[in-house]
């Protein structure tokens, strides 16, 4: 089976927003919603090497993604105005080592609290692409401000 992440990285396929962050490591988008709007700031860290687990990863990609995983985490809290961030590690559809990162913002009610829930809400942040590439570039703009 061909991998959906490994193809995004050789540019083989569009995804929803643009690139958030890379360097020879991590790579950082939105998630992709095939066209649909999503909830917005859902985002995707992807190893760029393929590697099913977290622990398939050396030492210098286990630091650099631990490092984008905090530093989008703060980037989601000041741009968005999230609250809290949730992330998870699943690999049972794609097993090519990635992480969602999923914002909770102010106001979502308790019963919507957890990665999944939170766009159900029928109040959740949900946008097209054109919302999703400006949420993309405070993120990206945020990132290179703090490298600063």
């Amino acid at each position: 089976m061909e991998c959906f992440i490994c193809k995004k990285h050789r540019g083989e396929l569009q995804t929803d927003g643009i690139t958030i962050y890379e360097d020879e490591f991590v790579y950082v988008g939105h998630i992709d919603n095939n066209g649909q709007p999503g909830y917005l700031g859902h985002l995707m860290i992807d190893l760029k090497r393929h590697a099913p687990t977290l622990g398939d990863m050396n030492e210098e990609e286990a630091k650099a993604f631990g490092s984008i995983i905090a530093r989008v985490s703060k980037a989601l809290m000041v741009t968005e105005g999230a609250e809290h961030i949730y992330s998870i590690v699943s690999g049972n559809s794609v097993p090519h080592l990635h992480m969602h990162i999923v914002p909770r913002y102010p106001g979502t009610p308790e019963q919507f609290w957890g990665p999944m829930a939170v766009r159900e809400w029928f109040e959740a942040p949900i946008g097209g692409n054109r919302e999703i590439i400006k949420l993309c570039e405070r993120i990206r703009s945020y990132l290179v401000g703090a490298d600063a």
